[in-house]
């Protein structure tokens, strides 16, 4: 799975430069030259990030519709917008990065690497990944279970438990990371059971090392589909 960009913009000197770093960041990009002929599209298709040039014709009415609403929100999560006016003038725009004009590599890597990161923080923050391994537990009365990992994400994981198992609150859990020499070991807490003998269990204590890992994990996993 790859991720989308709009850039709005005819300073084909900028263009070149974004186009150039969006494409070393994995970033597919789309080139419109029109703030009207961007609104069609919006309406059609979804992306992740829309950069919009202030210099343009236009622009100034799109960025209102934009942030009034009268552009579907869903559509453009993430929006960039550059221009030759002051820094605090293009602030004003609401939008989540802004760059002044004329743009320099140095700050361009700078200002899209941010956004893609925080477009993917976005996007893994619901992610869960089905999976089928084994996961061992022990409940505070130290007793050891076993169960089927069925699908994890950054806040927790998905199982089902191999025998009836009568398991809350508190629980020390252990699975190997697949593809990996990495074993995950974290403190959980049972958030929810059902009669099938499937459970949700909530992440409460990991180290910073493998919460790392997992996340690093996750996210291969994610962009390999």
């Amino acid at each position: 799975m790859t991720l989308s960009s709009m850039v709005i913009s005819r300073d084909w000197q900028e263009v070149s430069v974004l186009e150039c770093i969006l494409g070393g960041l994995h970033i597919g990009v789309d080139i419109v030259a029109e703030p009207e002929r961007a609104r069609a599209k919006l309406s059609k298709s979804k992306i992740d990030a829309l950069i919009v040039d202030c210099d343009l014709n236009g622009s100034a009415a799109f960025l209102r519709d934009l942030r009034d609403g009268g552009i579907s929100p869903s559509s453009v999560p993430l929006v960039i917008v550059g221009g030759s006016a002051g820094r605090h003038e293009l602030e004003s725009t609401g939008a989540s990065f802004v760059f002044e004009k004329p743009i320099s590599v140095e700050q361009a890597v700078h200002t899209l690497s941010a956004a893609r990161n925080m477009i993917i923080e976005g996007r893994l923050r619901y992610h869960r990944q089905s999976l089928n391994v084994p996961v061992s537990f022990t409940s505070g009365s130290q007793k050891h279970l076993q169960a089927r990992l069925t699908n994890l994400s950054r806040g927790g994981l998905g199982v089902r438990f191999l025998t009836p198992a009568d398991v809350s609150g508190s629980v020390q859990l252990s699975f190997a990371l697949p593809g990996t020499q990495k074993t995950i070991k974290a403190k959980g807490e049972v958030a929810w059971t059902d009669q099938d003998g499937n459970a949700g269990i909530r992440f409460l204590k990991i180290s910073s090392a493998l919460e790392r890992d997992l996340h690093l994990w996750l996210e291969r996993q994610y962009f390999a589909h």
